[in-house]
């Protein structure tokens, strides 16, 4: 009868630990974030760090994911010394991103459906500047990486600068609604 239960508890246990959700924190500093910003006459680019993340499994199957973006971070590459300064400058000032007041940017999954080979689309609440959306993208997890692109529209966030949608005669100087995110995690 010892035996009986020792097995059923030891089974217990097993089942537990395997029906129980993983985190797997994100490791920041071989995580990357490019954006694209583009504009009548061309675009933009450059990164912006991850603060911290985690992903949620259960049985190997994505369940959950919680990030939190440093935006103080967003920077230019295409662009170098007066031109670098005064892009980011403007992209962290209360007309875009207002990092000052918002220092960080916040995604919190909602609804996952597995769509096979590693292929997740989710759902999730993305908070810029205090205002919440729900986004929608498809994520790929592979071995201890997961991978994303997914477009923003930044006026749902109070971001209107140069914004066709809101500002008529812009001409030239008329900037797209959206921008774009590649993410690269690694966990």
């Amino acid at each position: 009868m010892k035996t009986i239960k020792t097995i059923a508890l030891s089974l217990l246990i097993a089942f537990t630990t395997v029906a129980t959700a993983q985190t797997k924190q994100i490791n920041t500093s071989k995580s990357k974030i490019n954006w694209v910003g583009k504009k009548v006459t061309g675009k933009h680019e450059g990164t912006v760090d991850l603060k911290s993340g985690a992903l949620v499994f259960k049985k190997n199957k994505l369940k959950g994911g919680t990030f939190v973006v440093d935006m103080t971070t967003i920077s230019s590459t295409d662009l170098q010394g007066d031109y670098k300064a005064k892009l980011d400058g403007h992209l962290k000032a209360d007309d875009f991103f207002g990092t000052e007041k918002y220092p960080t940017a916040k995604l919190v999954f909602k609804k996952i459906g597995d769509k096979g080979n590693g292929v997740y689309a989710v759902t999730a609440d993305l908070t810029i500047k205090d205002v919440t959306n729900s986004v929608s993208f498809l994520i790929t997890v592979k071995g201890n990486t997961a991978t994303t692109s997914l477009k923003i529209d930044r006026t749902k966030y109070g971001i209107k600068y140069g914004s066709g949608s809101f500002f008529d005669n812009l001409g030239d100087k008329t900037i797209n609604d959206e921008f774009e995110l590649e993410v690269s995690l690694a966990f």
